[in-house]
């Protein structure tokens, strides 16, 4: 099964396309104790909560910033939570960002695929073909990736935005990632440019391949799951390979909510997000 089908088969199995984004921030945790004890804990909590709603996410995504900045704590924390979500077949997909000259991208492949054992991996293309090629040779194998396509923060019109012969960069790189696609190559485009968004969808759709889509932005960054679906169905791309991302609105859901449960509260913002979208 290539990641394609995984994302297929995992969006039709768990029904929702909701990607849990466990970004976790010691501020916004009610829980006291070591960073690595804490983290683990949230997380375990959180997954113990959607099985308890059956209401599974259609994946997971830790950012690996925010493990790595406690050191080999976090990392340790990092490591059990992508195990025990793994058991329970949830799609992990590793928010690293990487990229760099081809032993190094190779690399970072063994690292995320064979060490962690996550499904996909978020990549950078600013170093070309040769820097994305080993994840790209990983679809091969099952595996998946994301390429930064058309990001959902405000700095992204920085460079994405500029013009390379009357075309957008953010354009160019979309025709890059059909021409380097294997099964499982995907892009990361955020919800907040629901414009570019469409624009992209239609050059894939075209082409011919099917790209999985990594949609952040939802929620805290201003970015809307119903106009995100409204653009997919207009341009006739399947939902079933997109994820759209959530990771503060799920996380801390208990805090809006004036609730004490914050696992509960995460799988309820997660079925009503799943509700928005069109799922659950």
């Amino acid at each position: 099964m290539n990641y394609c089908e995984l994302l297929k088969s995992k969006a039709e199995e768990v029904n929702s396309i909701v990607c849990v984004g466990l970004d976790p921030v010691l501020e916004e945790i009610p829980i006291k104790g070591d960073p690595g004890e804490v983290i683990m804990k949230f997380y375990l909590d959180m997954l113990e909560a959607f099985i308890d709603e059956d209401v599974i996410p259609g994946a997971v995504k830790p950012n690996m910033a925010f493990y790595e900045q406690f050191g080999i704590e976090g990392l340790k924390a990092l490591k059990t939570i992508v195990e025990t979500y793994k058991a329970k077949g949830i799609i992990l997909i590793s928010d690293a960002k990487r990229g760099d000259i081809g032993k190094t991208s190779n690399a970072y492949a063994k690292a995320i695929y064979d060490y962690w054992g996550f499904d996909s991996v978020t990549v950078a293309p600013y170093m070309g073909k040769d820097s994305v090629g080993p994840f790209v040779d990983y679809c091969d194998k099952g595996k998946g990736l994301y390429i930064l396509n058309r990001t959902s923060n405000p700095g992204a019109v920085d460079l994405q935005n500029l013009e390379v012969d009357g075309t957008p960069v953010y354009m160019k790189v979309a025709e890059k990632i059909v021409e380097w696609a294997k099964p499982g190559t995907g892009a990361v485009v955020g919800a907040t440019y629901p414009k570019e968004l469409g624009k992209i969808c239609e050059l894939f759709v075209k082409s011919g391949k099917q790209i999985p889509l990594l949609i952040p932005g939802v929620g805290s960054q201003g970015g809307s799951a119903q106009e995100v679906m409204n653009v997919l169905k207009e341009v006739g791309f399947d939902s079933s390979i997109v994820r759209i991302n959530s990771s503060s609105g799920i996380n801390y859901a208990y805090k809006k909510r004036g609730s004490d449960d914050y696992a509960g509260a995460a799988a309820k913002a997660l079925k009503e997000l799943n509700k928005e979208i069109g799922f659950g």
